[in-house]
């Protein structure tokens, strides 16, 4: 069954998408099904439900950009030391304009590459925005805060903005991050490394952030989704959630505080390195 672009703008005002919000959107185009013009129809419908006074914001990270992430494991497997040293002097330094995001899906690099949109500084963990708010949630953005206080997931929380899960789980969710910034006074912290260019050339650049784990976030979601304040639908072929997105901070935080302790935090289950 093919998703017209009639059709998803159904599905996403039927799910609760309106006119003027901020959105905060994590998307897998397979899982919609086919779309005449692919992501860029999907960002189009996307663009044209939320109006000229809504925002579109997508996550365009780049774990890639690192010696410790999967990523970067995998891609240096089996080569010599010797080899592995010039892969990582060849790295290219992470550029808001031109770095492609990495696993972040075809959409999110639609938005990122869309004409007026602007995109957040931190050289693993960025965002992209189109519409009325992208450049005071995007501006700011310390390269040495991943996902916390000092990042777009802050001002979003703050704009009231929505947060849609378009055909992937509560694992993905992004949102749930900040809330590790915001769980205890002493968050447990870890060093990071990462390819930059501060305007004097190219550099690896290391610096301490707050360690950041997915691996029980599906149970996070599933116990979030269960308090009544996620709208489920279906846009295309892909299950869909909508929800606030300070609701489900507030909540993980609250969850991370019952559910996790300090002594049982494992630095080596961290994702997004």
């Amino acid at each position: 069954m093919i998703a017209s672009r009639d059709r998803l703008h159904r599905d996403l005002r039927s799910l609760g998408v309106r006119a003027g919000r901020t959105l905060l959107v994590h998307a897998s185009l397979r899982s919609i099904g086919p779309v005449p013009g692919g992501a860029a129809s999907v960002v189009a419908v996307l663009r044209d439900v939320l109006g000229p006074a809504g925002t579109l914001v997508v996550p365009t990270g780049t774990a890639d950009n690192s010696d410790t992430s999967p990523l970067h494991l995998r891609a240096i497997q089996g080569m010599t030391s010797e080899e592995v040293a010039r892969f990582r002097a060849a790295m290219p330094a992470f550029d808001p304009d031109t770095t492609p995001s990495t696993g972040m899906g075809r959409i999110a690099e639609e938005v990122r590459t869309t004409p007026g949109a602007v995109r957040s500084a931190h050289p693993q963990t960025s965002f992209a925005a189109v519409g009325r708010l992208a450049s005071s949630l995007m501006g700011g953005h310390a390269p040495d805060c991943h996902l916390g206080e000092s990042s777009p997931l802050a001002r979003l929380y703050e704009a009231g903005a929505s947060v849609l899960l378009l055909g992937v789980g509560f694992d993905r969710c992004t949102a749930f991050h900040l809330a590790e910034y915001r769980y205890t006074a002493t968050p447990p912290r870890r060093l990071y490394r990462c390819v930059v260019n501060f305007g004097r050339g190219q550099q690896w650049w290391e610096y301490e952030d707050v360690v950041l784990d997915d691996s029980d976030m599906d149970r996070l979601g599933a116990d979030f989704d269960s308090t009544g304040t996620v709208r489920h639908g279906r846009v295309g072929r892909a299950h869909a959630f909508l929800f606030p997105m300070a609701a489900a901070v507030d909540f993980a935080a609250e969850w991370f505080f019952r559910h996790r302790s300090l002594s049982k935090c494992d630095i080596r289950r961290a994702t997004l390195t």
